[in-house]
Order: C-alpha cells, then structure tokens, then sequence
C-alpha cells in the first residue's frame, strides 16, 4: 500500500529521527571552526594596530620627554634671574647705604682740625677768666654736639687697653703701677663715623718695667 505523501515539517522530524545528532555535530564543528578562524583574525589585527601604534607612541614619548626637560630647563633660568636680580637689588642697595653714611667722610676730616683746636686751647686756658673758658668749652660741646648727630664719635682710649684697629702707638713707655699695653696718655683723640674709623687715636702705651 503507498505511503501517503509527507508534508515538509513530517520529512524534517523524520530526517531528525534518523541523522540528528551527527548533523548537530557537524553543524556545532562547523561553528567552532568559524569562532577560532574570527579569533585568530581579531588577534592578528591586535597585532597589527599594536604595530602601528607603538612608533607613535614612541614619538610621543620622546616629545613629552623633550617639553619637560625644556620646561626644567626655563624655570631655572628663571629662578637663576630673580636671584641675580635680587643680589644686585641687595647691592645696589648697601652701596647707597654706604654712599649716605660715609659721603660726610672728607667733610668731617676737614672739621677735625678745628676741634682739635679748640681742645689745646681749652686745655691752655688756665689764667683766662671763668667767661671765655666757658665760652670755648661751649663752642667744643656744640662742635660736637653736631658731629655726633651725622654718626661721628671721639675715641679717647685714656686707660683702656690698646687696641691696633682704633689706636695708633707713638711710643712706648715702662710703667710698672698699669697693666702692659694699657693707653697711658692720648696725645690726639680718634673718630669714627659710623662705625669707621676715619682717624685713630695718636697714643702712648705701657710696657713691662725692666
């Protein structure tokens, strides 16, 4: 008796029935294949783009490197010109401080003479009435009164110990009643100005008896 006629969907379960399982594994093979083939071309364009990319890189490097060290190199010219700015600030500065101070020098070695003056001639004053010594001793005060004012200080060193950078040795003299290199007499006072010595102190000092 002749088989009826099988629609599409009867022949597909029918096919199923028979072969299903090797067609699946041929089917699931197959696509094994085409997931390694898809991987193997990801991996080679990785490569590829690796490639490429790492010269770029590279020389992306070395640029970054090469602004830095620039950079480096332009903050220390700057910090090295606002330090030579600086100390020649700092410079300029104490040399007009030492101008101010010191311009009165020459001007004050002139004045010297004068109160030197009126010092023997007060200390020679001895039959002159009470008037006119007071009169000289006043003027001396004023004289240097004026001088103290601009910076200018006396060295008289009577007793004092001797010392080479403020007094200057005219002689020497045995005492055996002061201490050697004790100032026995100062036979002309010293000045300074502002802490310099403009003239030192013209005196004697003691030695040791014998």
């Amino acid at each position: 008796m002749a088989r009826d006629p099988q629609n599409p969907v009867d022949e597909e379960l029918e096919r199923a029935e028979r072969g299903g399982e090797p067609q699946q594994e041929s089917t699931n093979d197959a696509l094994n294949g085409d997931l390694e083939q898809f991987a193997e071309s990801l991996e080679h364009e990785a490569d590829d783009t690796e490639g490429l990319a790492n010269p770029e890189a590279e020389v992306l490097a070395a640029r970054v490197e090469e602004l830095e060290q620039a950079l480096a190199e332009a903050k220390d010219q700057s910090m090295r010109a606002a330090a030579d700015a600086q100390n020649a600030r700092r410079r300029a500065e104490q040399d007009a401080d030492k101008a101010k101070k010191f311009a009165l020098e020459k001007f004050v070695k002139e004045l010297l003479p004068v109160v030197d003056s009126l010092e023997k001639g007060l200390e020679s004053m001895h039959e002159v009435d009470d008037t006119h010594r007071e009169g000289v001793s006043m003027t001396l005060k004023m004289q240097l009164d004026v001088l103290s004012k601009f910076g200018v200080e006396q060295l008289d060193p009577q007793g004092e110990p001797f010392d080479p950078q403020f007094h200057e040795a005219m002689t020497m003299v045995p005492n055996p009643e002061l201490e050697p290199n004790t100032v026995m007499d100062v036979m002309q006072k010293g000045y300074t100005l502002n802490g310099r010595l403009i003239r030192p102190a013209m005196v004697v000092v003691s030695k040791a008896a014998g």
